[in-house]
């Protein structure tokens, strides 16, 4: 039976990742998130716009530090 990934998300950008250091900005992940938002086309979404997301992908709606 395979472990199942630990979902991290970057203290800065909020991107969500398995991996400690966040693979688009180079911060410190946390495993403390709360909510997920998924934006496939970041130039037309709202909500990117209101998160300051600059590029598709999975973000965490609240990073604990």
């Amino acid at each position: 039976m395979a472990g199942r990934a630990v979902l991290k998300a970057c203290k800065s950008c909020r991107f969500i990742s398995e991996v400690s250091t966040c693979p688009r900005c180079g911060s410190e992940t946390s495993k403390e998130w709360q909510g997920m938002v998924a934006i496939a086309d970041y130039e037309k979404s709202e909500i990117a716009k209101k998160m300051g997301i600059t590029a598709n992908g999975t973000y965490a709606l609240k990073v604990r530090a």
